[in-house]
């Protein structure tokens, strides 16, 4: 089993940006059952890109009003961690780019992780693992995914899902401090249950990459566009991520009871509730945001901690589980504390 514990790195703020563009799930939904949709996902609005803007633009904001928030130096910035799977290119990795757009040293130690729904708790582990030793100090974890623009407008399974956001967690070099605990899986078996098949190496773009196809009702995609196995999604989340809180809190004595907040990846409503009380979690231990967001793939646990409980994290001590899950297939959790960190309200550019 991947346990994990990184001792003396903290998190000392969180900051999300989204799209100004809000549209709603009942107005761009084309088939029969927008109401059911609705009810069953409790998917309501999303933010969505336009143009040229992209997952780097958002965690770019996010990070710049969050590093002056916290009254940060910027040349004291020694580690940029950029997870996402639509970067800015192929190559070169998006985090150097951002490097340079934030100002920061070129000292900074940059990297590139390609991981959607469970990425935000993976690239944890990297950031924190490369801190602990203190001879970083300060690091930035960026996570964020502009879905949208991977969905053909004429597939009923992906297109009214997602949505569009960026985020930034700063995190610090503290002696003493709680750290982070971790465990990680994967399952390659499943590669395929959230797929986009062509534009990679394996099958580049041809031709036939951009004709569009029928797969059923309402389910219209090119080779490029995503496709996902909703069966079979939702019967990987509401089986793994319930295992994987449980087997967190035995391997490290945690009591998830006494946990005050406990944030899944906003996959969908029904499959987020059925985690829940399987795990016999109280409603307001769990927040939601895709009844505003839909599915913001790695930054849907930062916005939903940015945009529901941004009062308490600013003023109290709250000790925390996160989930992700999702496409890889890959699922981890981790545990942290927060004492009264830096929480920027709500970006939108």
């Amino acid at each position: 089993m991947a346990f994990l514990e990184i001792k003396n790195v903290c998190l000392k703020g969180i900051s999300a940006c989204v799209p100004s563009l809000k549209e709603s799930i009942a107005d761009i939904y084309k088939w029969e059952g927008a109401n059911n949709f609705i009810e069953s996902t409790g998917i309501a609005f999303r933010r969505r890109t336009e143009d040229s803007m992209t997952s780097a633009d958002l965690c770019e904001q996010a990070a710049e009003i969050l590093i002056d928030q916290l009254g940060w130096k910027k040349d004291e910035i020694d580690a940029v961690v950029f997870v996402s799977q639509s970067p800015d290119y192929i190559l070169p990795a998006t985090s150097c780019v951002l490097q340079e757009k934030l100002g920061l040293s070129k000292d900074c130690y940059t990297l590139d992780v390609s991981l959607g729904c469970s990425g935000w708790v993976y690239a944890l582990s990297v950031i924190g693992g490369i801190m602990q030793g203190g001879t970083i100090r300060k690091g930035l974890l960026l996570a964020g995914d502009t879905v949208t623009k991977l969905c053909s407008p004429e597939d009923k399974s992906t297109y009214p899902l997602f949505g569009d956001a960026g985020s930034a967690t700063a995190l610090e070099y503290e002696e003493d401090s709680k750290g982070l605990k971790f465990i990680f899986n994967s399952d390659g078996k499943g590669y395929e249950t959230i797929i986009c098949r062509d534009g990679g190496f394996r099958n580049m773009v041809a031709d036939t990459s951009l004709q569009l196809k029928k797969y059923g009702e309402g389910l219209c995609r090119r080779g490029i566009d995503l496709e996902l196995d909703g069966m079979d999604v939702f019967s990987f989340g509401i089986s793994k991520a319930p295992k994987s809180v449980n087997q967190l809190c035995e391997h490290f004595g945690l009591n998830k009871e006494n946990v005050d907040l406990i944030t899944f990846h906003q996959a969908n409503r029904m499959m987020n509730e059925m985690i829940r009380k399987k795990l016999k979690l109280p409603k307001e231990k769990v927040p939601y945001c895709m009844d505003e967001f839909g599915n913001t793939s790695s930054a849907s646990i930062p916005l939903a901690l940015v945009t529901r409980e941004r009062d308490r994290l600013i003023t109290e001590q709250l000790s925390h589980i996160a989930c992700g899950f999702g496409v890889g297939l890959s699922w981890g959790s981790v545990y942290f504390d927060t004492d009264k960190i830096t929480v920027p309200e709500l970006i939108e550019i």
